[in-house]
């Protein structure tokens, strides 16, 4: 895969001997294709003598370790460790407890992302001068290189930048400073990480959310720092899209029945949507007329694709108005099916 990795300038460090010392976290599971541009855009951000890189893999059945082994041989400051659990939320508490005991701050990267070279300078910067437990970041979503085999890729990025795709997240959206509910996770103060336990194991999608609903009920600050954006690389096939969004949903419904939330109405609307196709699929046999009200939902997200393609003269966008469509309807699945079994749980 040819992705390339930003060649910014850094800005200028003073002496590792003024700095804390930083513990960069990143979780893989069969990432070959990524791993090694996100560790390059990672390497060098901050002064070896108060930094390490922990690379906690699920079990990877690709290159992935024989990857980061060689990467290791050459940068010290890169550490291989297995994550028994696979999971992320396993993989961020585990190099909590493994990092550097001097390590005051915890740094989440995935491997699915590049890093612009000030990244760690402005998040160590902004849990500082910001007084904040933990810092989020905006994502900027798009494909990786410029093959045809890749087009999917480039549709789901168009999707996911979208407000239709991603609902008004500010994360996803034009992000700006502040503090905030929530947002795309990338620092953490280890002490206060490590006070509330971490991230709740048992989550294996949407732990950032529930571990952001902890935080600020026990007086942490969780500030979005919008100019240190990551450039995230997103499934390039829609049945991977459908698994992660359904997970998705099925992890927020968790995050609402453990705290007793209400959903939000931009996560009802998935939701209504998933619900109005159903019913125009059961009213088919003996009301086709109402039921052809229910294509009007696909039919619209099946032409912002095509129209996307046309504005941009990209013929790999026209996929965009499916990728809408796969990751509304799993993830409002997966909510639904969250529901219930936490019901049942209970």
């Amino acid at each position: 895969m040819n992705i390339m990795v930003p060649l910014r300038p850094a800005p200028p460090r003073p002496a590792a001997s003024a700095l804390p010392f930083v513990t960069i976290v990143v979780p893989v599971l069969d990432e070959a294709g990524y791993i090694a541009p996100c560790l390059a855009s990672l390497l060098g951000q901050w002064p070896p003598e108060a930094c390490e890189i922990l690379v906690l893999d699920g079990g990877s059945r690709d290159a992935t370790r024989a990857i980061v082994a060689a990467l290791a041989e050459r940068h010290p400051a890169i550490r291989l460790h297995h994550n028994p659990a696979r999971i992320q939320s396993a993989a961020i508490n585990l190099a909590a407890r493994l990092a550097d005991p001097r390590a005051t701050i915890l740094v989440r990267a995935d491997a699915h992302a590049l890093y612009p070279p000030d990244f760690v300078v402005r998040c160590v910067a902004a849990l500082a001068e910001r007084g904040a437990t933990s810092v989020v970041v905006p994502m900027r979503t798009r494909g990786a290189g410029s093959g045809g085999g890749r087009g999917m890729q480039h549709a789901i990025a168009a999707a996911q930048s979208s407000r239709l795709g991603n609902g008004g997240a500010a994360h996803r959206l034009g992000a700006t400073s502040g503090f905030v509910g929530h947002g795309h996770h990338a620092a953490f103060d280890r002490a206060f990480f490590r006070a509330l336990g971490g991230y709740d194991e048992s989550f294996t999608h949407n732990e950032d959310a529930e571990f952001d609903v902890r935080a600020l009920a026990a007086g942490g600050r969780i500030w979005m720092c919008a100019d240190a954006a990551v450039v995230y690389f997103p499934r390039d096939r829609l049945t991977g899209l459908a698994r992660q969004y359904f997970r998705h949903g099925a992890g927020r419904a968790r995050t609402l029945c453990k705290h007793h939330l209400m959903p939000r109405p931009r996560q009802i609307i998935p939701v209504a949507l998933l619900a109005g196709c159903l019913a125009g699929l059961a009213t088919a046999p003996f009301a086709p007329e109402l039921a052809a009200t229910a294509l009007a939902y696909p039919a619209a997200c099946l032409a912002w694709g095509a129209g996307l393609a046309l504005r941009r003269r990209d013929g790999r966008l026209l996929g965009g108005g499916a990728a809408l469509l796969t990751m509304h309807l799993a993830w409002a699945s997966g909510l639904l099916t969250g529901f219930v079994k936490n019901r049942a749980a209970r």
